[in-house]
């Protein structure tokens, strides 16, 4: 699966929580915040995951420290599944 987001839609944490449920078709269970986006990309998603964040700098600028938590914890899923060793992992790209 892979999932695009673009920086120029989402400029605060409720944008980006938005698109992240309704791309996963979990928005009725989705908690809004990086304690589910962890939840969410850990465990609840079969693999493989790409997310690839177009305009990523214009979300960077908007949201400040609380993109750095959202990438930190993508960097955090993709070395689970690295140390995991699954075929099928989590990937991003920031473009």
């Amino acid at each position: 699966m892979i999932i695009e987001l673009d920086g120029l839609s989402i400029s605060s944490e409720q944008d980006f929580h938005k698109r992240i449920a309704s791309a996963f078709y979990w928005a009725q269970y989705y908690g809004n915040n990086l304690n589910s986006l962890w939840d969410l990309l850990s465990t609840d998603v079969e693999r493989p995951i790409e997310i690839v964040w177009k305009n990523s700098k214009e979300s960077e600028q908007s949201m400040g420290e609380t993109f750095k938590k959202m990438i930190l914890i993508f960097e955090r899923t993709e070395n689970q599944d690295i140390s995991l060793g699954l075929d099928e992992k989590f990937e991003y790209k920031l473009k």
